[in-house]
């Protein structure tokens, strides 16, 4: 009796809600649990109704396990939103639809905006009219801001025309709550995904191992190079002007290796684990760093959030049909909803900024970057100015202040000398090792990755669980104490 107390009691502490230890991708925790809901799925997928409670409710307890009681606001939203729906289509005014619509941004955009920017407004507040500020050490609900953009865009398209309302609140949870794109994206839309819902189709033995491959790409990405790479660049952030310039650089551009690794594996992990469920979710990363100029950044970077700013926000600004100012004015604003969609803060309201203003810069120079041509050096020296320009963004993204963003890049430039080099590279032999793939990962064609899945998909079996198992090793070696969250879970 003890014993089986024992158990229950440990078993009960596993499974529940851990403040701090949300369950991840690439923890053992979730892929235990994967394994069990996976067998049961696939005996439930020819039974809509069965597999969709069956989904919902894992995909709930998934995010209770990441954010606790907070599962109770995002059941909260899609039974709201998926009313205002309905209730959207019995209105014979337009009017009466529009107050729908009203009602539902209201209560999506103030729940979003009191628990992610009350104490930056507060704050803010404070400091101008002279007053004490207490802070209200709100916890934010994870991946609040991404079901949030996808309830926003399902209204707005119901409003439109663009996608028919769902028939069952089951529906609309299954799409708002998926779990694999919950907390960190990719953002799903409702046009893409709900047709989906509605087939009963599964997943081909091509698609399963398509799936996998993906997943052990992520996994690469996220616990070998992200988790690695950050040890040392969370020295350097964690202590702006402590280190050399060399090493500050260093730390730089081992950020921004590392926000790529960790954000893309999230995306790919995500993209794997619905494709062996049998639903397809958009590509959000297609190697960003090989850009050109910022406007192509956009494309490839965080795709789903491009579009998504794009289709509901720049494009109602005006676009660029009011003028070429006005373009520009679209652009800026556009990727300041952005900056402050990423965080409460300054810092991020900087980051945005200089990106809205890249990418008006870049649209004025079109013209005279069309009399340059588009030969080797033009080309060298456009992705040179751009990944410098990202790069040195990404410091006021990652560094805890905006004054400590400032003091690293004075650091890194003005400071800079290559007679820390050797020494560097007796130290961080492996980080320098991991450094370099990942940027070569970048230097192939696209073409090499789409061989080496089309290959993995092929091989034998023996032959994918060599690779799963190599994998797995070399997280085991190099992981740290700590399973390490992923960047966007703060998002």
């Amino acid at each position: 009796m003890t014993l089986w107390s024992d158990l229950s009691r440990n078993l009960g502490e596993i499974l529940s809600y851990t403040p701090g230890s949300p369950m991840l991708f690439s923890s053992g925790l979730f892929w235990g649990l994967f394994l069990v809901f996976l067998p049961l799925y696939s005996m439930l997928r020819d039974r809509r109704r069965q597999m969709l409670v069956f989904v919902v409710l894992f995909s709930f307890y998934f995010y209770y396990r990441c954010s606790g009681w907070f599962v109770l606001l995002l059941f909260a939203t899609s039974m709201v939103d998926w009313g205002l729906s309905r209730l959207m289509v019995r209105c014979r005014s337009n009017r009466a639809r529009k107050c729908c619509v009203a009602v539902s941004l209201l209560a999506s955009l103030g729940v979003l905006g009191y628990f992610k920017y009350a104490d930056f407004f507060l704050w803010n507040w404070s400091a101008l009219v002279g007053t004490n500020f207490e802070p209200l050490e709100l916890i934010l609900p994870v991946g609040i801001s991404f079901y949030t953009f996808q309830s926003i865009s399902y209204i707005i398209d119901v409003y439109k025309g663009a996608v028919a309302p769902t028939r069952t609140w089951l529906e609309y949870a299954f799409f708002l709550s998926f779990f694999p794109a919950l907390v960190a994206g990719p953002i799903v839309r409702a046009d893409y995904f709900l047709p989906q819902i509605r087939q009963s189709r599964h997943a081909t033995r091509t698609e399963v191992y398509t799936g996998l491959w993906l997943i052990i790409l992520g996994v690469v990405k996220k616990a070998i190079f992200a988790d690695y790479l950050a040890q040392y660049n969370d020295l350097v952030f964690n202590a702006p002007g402590a280190y050399s310039g060399f090493e500050t650089a260093m730390g730089i551009i081992g950020y921004t290796m590392q926000i790529y690794c960790d954000f893309s594996g999230y995306s790919d992990m995500a993209i794997g684990l619905a494709l062996i469920m049998g639903f397809k979710l958009a590509q959000n990363f297609d190697f960003p760093y090989k850009s050109q100029n910022l406007t192509e950044f956009w494309r490839r970077w965080h795709i789903s959030l491009s579009s998504w700013l794009r289709d509901y926000v720049y494009i109602p600004l005006g676009g660029n049909r009011h003028g070429t100012f006005r373009t520009y004015l679209n652009n800026f604003l556009t990727m300041l909803v952005g900056g402050l969609w990423h965080g409460a803060g300054w810092k991020f309201v900087f980051w945005g900024a200089m990106h809205g203003a890249g990418l008006a810069v870049h649209k004025a120079s079109r013209p005279w970057l069309a009399r340059l041509g588009d030969s080797m050096p033009v080309r060298a020296v456009s992705w040179f100015v751009t990944i410098t320009t990202v790069m040195l963004l990404w410091v006021f993204f990652r560094a805890a202040t905006f004054g400590d963003a400032v003091v690293l890049i004075q650091h890194a430039v003005c400071d800079f000398s290559l007679d820390y080099a050797p020494r560097f590279a007796a130290a961080r032999q492996l980080w320098l090792v991991i450094l370099i793939a990942v940027i070569a990962t970048h230097a192939m064609p696209r073409g090499f990755w789409n061989r080496a899945g089309d290959m993995f998909v092929r091989s034998p079996w023996p032959v994918k669980l060599l690779v799963f198992v190599a994998v797995v090793q070399c997280v085991i070696e190099l992981q740290g104490q700590d399973v390490s969250p992923f960047i966007y879970f703060q998002f």
